[in-house]
């Protein structure tokens, strides 16, 4: 891959380890990994990008989604209702899917994540009904050109043995481990600079067994991948641990294997100070996904206390069913203003929640090669143009999230341009939305 260097930005906001910025700086990218940083670097032997007037930083890395969701926003019956309400509304619609309907709505999602500036995202798809399988989502980043951490989830405890999804989009647990071990030995990639990998994702511990949440663990720790799941998400998540388990989520998680700097839970809003103590004494990740938990009330998690003790958290989009939009700058926002809005003005700066959606969430994913710009980290790279009637009158356009822009002019990954003037480059994204749009209606109707 020839060089390309990014040439004369603004700003270049590095995360790296002293939360170097740059003014008037390039980035030489060569080979998919960031190989020189300074000024006035020799362009003679590669392609340059200029960067002036932009503000340029490390992509945005989203830890938690379900892509299959964007096609299911706003819709009625679901737009107002608390967790176990919602999801009852939308499993017997999500039971009609198929392959066609996964690989589309990923591919929308992915876009949009793309075009809000995220490089990284991770996915956790549950359910797999009308033979849909991983392999369609995994299909779907691999075209769009994201790196993607898809996870193998599943659901296993239907209505009628007391869960809350409905039998037919629950699945036997031993054909969910080895589905699991077969998506892990075709897509998974441990190395540095991957792609793809995958991780092992029970839904939740209202939907399996704890048997199953105990296997999954030990096949993923044999595998050498990571795990994931939703923990602690609302007031009805505590009441359900209390009353079937005997204790509360965080307790049920580290009883199961479920603690570690090989895992990652998904909102983790109701988590007391002992879970707290024990997630970052064990290293154990939070997607953080505040969006979605104002959505649907969920109240807000505690983010401040959570990085004060020393516990990695990254953000997440969360579905679009329950955002329902999947922009990471907007998620990003938003987290810096619920922590002032419980905390106080001063709880999060504008470069702390930014810090949060990117290196944080590498962090979380395990991916010490992403997350920032540094040499020797991979070449995944977002800019931003300050010249735009949000940041106009900004006296800092660093401070990306107090006033913009919320959209990505130019995005690489691996140091392939995916992004370029705002708009996709490796879709038909009028084809792609126009697909979209006739599945979801086909769906209502």
């Amino acid at each position: 891959m020839a060089d390309l260097i990014i040439k004369n930005a603004d700003v270049v906001l590095t995360m790296d380890d002293d939360r170097t910025e740059l003014h008037g700086a390039d980035v030489r990218l060569k080979d998919g990994v960031i190989a020189e940083i300074g000024h006035d670097l020799d362009a003679a032997d590669g392609q340059s990008f200029s960067a002036a007037g932009k503000i340029v930083t490390p992509g945005l890395v989203n830890t938690h989604h379900h892509l299959y969701q964007t096609l299911t926003r706003a819709v009625p019956g679901a737009q107002d209702a608390l967790l176990f309400g919602w999801l009852q509304r939308l499993y017997p619609i999500w039971s009609r899917f198929g392959p066609e309907e996964m690989f589309v709505s990923a591919q929308i999602g992915l876009a949009e994540l793309a075009l809000s500036g995220c490089t990284l995202t991770s996915d956790h798809l549950y359910l797999y009904p009308n033979g849909a399988r991983l392999d369609d989502t995994i299909a779907a980043a691999s075209e769009v050109g994201m790196r993607f951490h898809a996870t193998r989830g599943a659901m296993s405890i239907g209505e009628s043995d007391g869960g809350l999804p409905p039998d037919a989009l629950v699945e036997d647990e031993n054909a969910i481990l080895q589905d699991s071990i077969r998506v892990i030995d075709a897509f998974h990639d441990p190395n540095p600079g991957a792609m793809t990998r995958v991780g092992v994702a029970p839904c939740s511990p209202f939907s399996v067994s704890r048997d199953l949440m105990r296997d999954a663990a030990i096949l993923a720790r044999d595998k050498g991948v990571m795990m994931h799941t939703h923990l602690a998400e609302n007031d009805e998540d505590i009441a359900y641990s209390l009353e079937k388990f005997g204790c509360r989520p965080g307790q049920y998680a580290e009883d199961l294997g479920w603690t570690g700097d090989d895992v990652w839970h998904a909102h983790c809003v109701k988590l007391d100070g002992q879970e707290i103590k024990l997630f970052a004494q064990s290293g154990t990740g939070v997607a953080h996904c505040p969006c979605s938990n104002c959505r649907l009330g969920s109240g807000i998690a505690p983010i401040r206390q959570m990085r004060d003790a020393g516990v990695q958290v990254g953000l997440g989009v969360d579905g679009s069913a329950s955002n329902d939009i999947g922009n990471m700058v907007s998620e990003a926002r938003q987290a810096m203003l619920l922590q002032r809005v419980q905390n106080g003005a001063d709880a999060m700066s504008a470069r702390e929640a930014l810090e949060i959606a990117t290196r944080g969430g590498a962090q979380v994913l395990g991916r010490d090669d992403c997350g920032q710009i540094a040499v020797g980290k991979r070449a995944d790279i977002a800019i931003w143009n300050a010249d735009t009637v949000e940041n106009a009158g900004s006296w800092d356009p660093a401070a990306l999230l107090l006033a913009g822009p919320a959209k990505v002019d130019a995005l690489f990954v691996e140091g392939r341009q995916i992004v370029g003037e705002g708009h996709m480059m490796t879709l038909d994204m009028p084809k792609a939305i126009a697909h979209q749009n006739r599945l979801a209606r086909k769906l209502a109707q």
